[in-house]
Parts: structure tokens; sequence; C-alpha cells
């Protein structure tokens, strides 16, 4: 089995386990990984998800060596995109070659990273919501050097991330982007000793579980989907979003504040 799933409360810990190709992604752990993650999305208990590879690597990338036995005329088969495809996750679009790349959550996704997340396996800690990386952690367009393009979301949120000129001299140059350069241009937010990366990001993630789960998704999504839009088209956009979320939790949590819990910021008491 590639893909493990290990489930604490309300978060589960989504494992790709293949570590003698350093966790470079076939078809089979693709599908598999894929899975996981419509199922997390899809269960009402779930509430935040830790992306992690087994064996001191996150991801190698694509396989290469799958990717070389692929028809040169229509390398992408399958999983080629059909022009004017409908949006949506499972089977409305195919999987990206990384798996969970193409798909849009309703539910934030961390990636706890150590060792190589290189050329797809770049792209798909990308497609995370938020990367805490360890010390020997590093990031790099390594297919750069085979003519292996971006084609897991690398190329749309990179720019996005670090903006659009660093994005391209990470792309261009294919070279190594080790953690500590990450933490300092915001291609992570946590950088921590090798070996603590799973225990740092299960711990954000059960932190981001305690609070009401209605409100937590909408402002997520308002965050994802207002960009692009003009300013008023967001807010617009924000205020319909977060309307739903201030009916189911925020009066009630209003109430509990009145009654005297998390006085002062106090994130401690807060049911």
């Amino acid at each position: 089995m590639t893909v493990e799933i290990e489930k604490r409360g309300h978060v589960w810990t989504v494992i790709h386990n293949r570590p003698p190709a350093r966790n470079a992604m076939d078809p089979e752990s693709a599908d598999a990984l894929t899975r996981a993650f419509l199922q997390f999305d899809a269960d009402p208990e779930a509430r935040v998800a830790v992306l992690y590879g087994a064996g001191g690597a996150f991801c190698a990338g694509w396989d290469l060596k799958y990717v070389s036995t692929l028809d040169r005329a229509y390398p992408l088969g399958e999983l080629d995109i059909p022009t004017a495809a409908p949006r949506g996750n499972g089977g409305d679009i195919p999987r990206g070659p990384l798996g969970p790349t193409r798909l849009e959550l309703d539910k934030p996704v961390i990636a706890a990273i150590a060792g190589a997340a290189v050329a797809g396996g770049m792209e798909l800690a990308l497609w995370c919501d938020f990367r805490v990386m360890q010390e020997d952690a590093y990031f790099g367009v390594y297919c750069r050097r085979w003519g292996v393009p971006l084609i897991d979301g690398g190329t749309v949120r990179l720019p996005r991330i670090v903006g659009q000129g660093r994005a391209l001299e990470i792309i261009l140059t294919g070279r190594k982007v080790p953690a500590d350069e990450c933490l300092r241009i915001g291609l992570c937010e946590y950088l921590v000793p090798n070996g603590e990366v799973r225990a740092r990001a299960e711990a954000l993630a059960i932190e981001i579980a305690r609070f009401p789960p209605v409100c937590v998704r909408a402002d997520r999504r308002s965050a994802i989907r207002s960009h692009g839009l003009p300013l008023r088209d967001a807010l617009i956009q924000e205020w319909y979003n977060g309307r739903e979320a201030l009916m189911k939790e925020g009066a009630a949590g209003a109430g509990r504040f009145k009654e005297g819990l998390g006085r002062h910021g106090d994130f401690g008491k807060i049911d």
C-alpha cells in the first residue's frame, strides 16, 4: 500500500509511502492519494489534513521511469484535460500526474516536508495551503534537466506565492532551493529541526481543527476565491461567503465570549 491514512480526532495524516523511489509518484500512488483526499473532503468529521512523505523524502516528483514508457506523441493520455472541460473534483476532470493537484478541496491541507520536494513533488507541496519544512528539506524544478514541464500547478501557484520574478528564476534555473531560503522568501511558513516536521504540522492541524469549522472553511474559501477579483467583487464575494458562517457559528461564539470564555486573546478556553 503506497498511501496510508492515520486519524487523530478531526485531523487526518495522509502518508505517501514509497521510500525506495523517494516517494516519486507512479499511477498507483497518484490514484490512491487522490482517493484519500476526496475521502477527507467528504468526511463530516475530518477538518484538517497533513500530507507527509515517509522515509525521509516528501516527493521526488513524477516517476521518470514510468514517464519514459509513455507514448511520446500523446504522453498525457487519460490525464489530458479536454478543451473547455468542466471544473470540479473527482471524475469531472482527470487527476493530475502527481495525484490531487487539480482538486479544489473545501478543507485545509498542511504539507510536512522532509528531504526532497522536487519537480512535481514541489508542485504537490504548493497545492497544500501552507508548508512546514525541516532543515534538510528543499525544493527545485529538477525536471528542468529532462524537458519534463510543470503540469501539476507549479507555474500557476509558485508566482502567486513568491511573485513572478522570483518564481521564474526558480522555474527556469531548476536550482535547489533550501529550506532556509524557502522560509525567507515565503515559500514555507515554518522551519523546524530535522525529525520534527510531522509533529509540528500535526500540532498546527490540531490547533486549527479546534476552531468552529464552518467559519474556518468560509474564510479559507474566500481568501482563495478572491484571488484575481476586482476589489469590489472580492468584498461582495467575502460577504456572501461569510454570512452562512456568521449565522451558523458566529452569533453563538459571541455568546460564549459574553459568558466569559476566551477573554484577553485567550485561545485555550473557547468552548
